[in-house]
């Protein structure tokens, strides 16, 4: 006998569903929309895509934030995941207790506390603040994700395999290039795109640590919207989800079709 939903409970997760994803569909309706104004419907037109393109400064902190996003979820996923490895070390290593806390303390720190940290390290430094400063704090703000995310992947790897090559005579370098590696890859490619993610999706750090020429497109978006949402900002925003679906899609045909 198949359990049925409550009809309470059923109305509860059509209003969760509605209240999550209402708003994204209406922003996805006006973005095609003919009228400058945003809350009046004037007819269908695809004129604010095509007026993207003239949006020089739209255009120009989407490319920072592809840029800084792509580096620093490079970086994150290099050093997240060698300090995963260092963690899953047999037998530990003096202080490891405390790297570890160092490590995942990003993760439950307020964001505001991490760019204010940050902006006063480069400060008392003389760095002057710009595209890589915002780098090197998405990055350290990222990487935790990336390490939790393959120290769980190595906590379920058949160890027989690993040492089995070892066994056979195989160099650690050896070993970890053909078995390890091949074997963290998922975990992996999941901790780069999640690094990705929260890069794209900042503001608190970045607005702290960026400085001229280096504006990122969420600190571009919330400077317009204080002054009032135009239609290239919903149109600039169903673009970023178009791609994000499709990203999921191309994920998940791909996991269907290796699993098959």
């Amino acid at each position: 006998m198949s359990a049925r939903l409550h009809p309470l409970a059923l109305a509860a997760l059509v209003l969760g569903f509605v209240f999550l994803y209402g708003p994204i569909l209406v922003l996805v309706v006006y973005s095609f929309n003919e009228s400058r104004l945003v809350t009046v419907w004037g007819g269908f037109s695809t004129r604010w895509y095509a007026g993207l393109a003239a949006n020089a400064p739209l255009v120009a902190a989407t490319l920072t934030t592809l840029k800084v996003a792509l580096a620093s979820a490079s970086l994150a996923t290099v050093l997240g995941t060698l300090a995963a490895l260092a963690l899953d070390r047999r037998g530990g290593f003096p202080g490891r207790t405390l790297f570890s806390g160092l490590l995942v303390a990003p993760m439950v720190m307020p964001e505001v506390i991490i760019g204010l940290a940050l902006l006063l390290l480069f400060v008392g430094l003389g760095i002057d603040r710009g595209f890589w400063t915002i780098v090197a704090a998405h990055t350290t703000f990222t990487l935790c994700f990336v390490a939790v995310v393959v120290q769980a992947r190595l906590k379920g790897l058949d160890r027989s395999l690993i040492e089995a090559a070892a066994d056979l005579g195989a160099p650690p370098v050896t070993v970890f290039r053909t078995v390890t590696l091949p074997l963290l890859l998922p975990a992996i490619v999941a901790g780069f795109l999640l690094a990705f993610t929260l890069s794209m999706d900042d503001l608190v750090i970045a607005s702290f640590v960026s400085g001229p020429g280096a504006t990122t497109l969420p600190m571009r978006l919330y400077s317009q919207v204080r002054l009032g949402v135009t239609p290239e900002i919903n149109a600039i925003s169903t673009l970023l989800i178009a791609t994000v679906a499709l990203s999921v899609l191309i994920a998940s045909l791909a996991t269907a079709r290796r699993e098959g």
